[in-house]
């Protein structure tokens, strides 16, 4: 069997940058990487999940699934990404925007206060906020579309 690329998790706030050793690639492609995971700290109603990464737009897109395998929402990170070919190592940073997708069809844009307090930290360059707003934006003219979901649904696993 290859060896598996190695993914790192880079947050802002906080501030770290976990490795995801326990994610399992499932398909990689220079434009598209899917991964199913178990979540990192227990919660009480998330449990495990597929991510989409989708380096070249910049938006990461997770089923997040229940104990029962259902699902709660899609989580949608606005990320940069840079990949080290010397090592087949990813680092994901999340730029803090992020977009729920409720099944009831309930969009929520969220932690946008948190691009402000890294900008003012200088946590985050002016330019990748301007960046982070693009990708966003990109984001939500598919997801107000329609067409995201049915896009990334070739993705995912019939089983999670």
């Amino acid at each position: 069997m290859p060896k598996q690329a190695l993914l790192y998790r880079k947050r802002l706030i906080p501030s770290e940058c976990i490795l995801l050793d326990k994610d399992e690639i499932i398909l990689h492609e220079p434009s598209v990487l899917v991964t199913k995971w178990k979540t990192i700290r227990p919660k009480k109603d998330l449990d495990h999940g597929i991510s989409c990464y989708l380096p070249d737009k910049g938006w990461k897109v997770s089923r997040f699934l229940d104990h029962k395998d259902e699902l709660i929402c899609w989580y949608c990170d606005i990320i940069d990404s840079s990949y080290h070919s010397d090592t087949d190592t990813y680092i994901f940073t999340d730029l803090l925007a992020d977009v729920i997708l409720y099944p009831s069809g309930a969009v929520h844009v969220v932690d946008l206060d948190e691009i402000a307090d890294a900008l003012e930290q200088g946590l985050l360059l002016p330019e990748q906020v301007c960046s982070c707003m693009r990708k966003l934006d990109s984001l939500l003219k598919e997801v107000y579309s329609g067409r995201l979901l049915p896009s990334l649904e070739k993705y995912w696993p019939v089983e999670a």
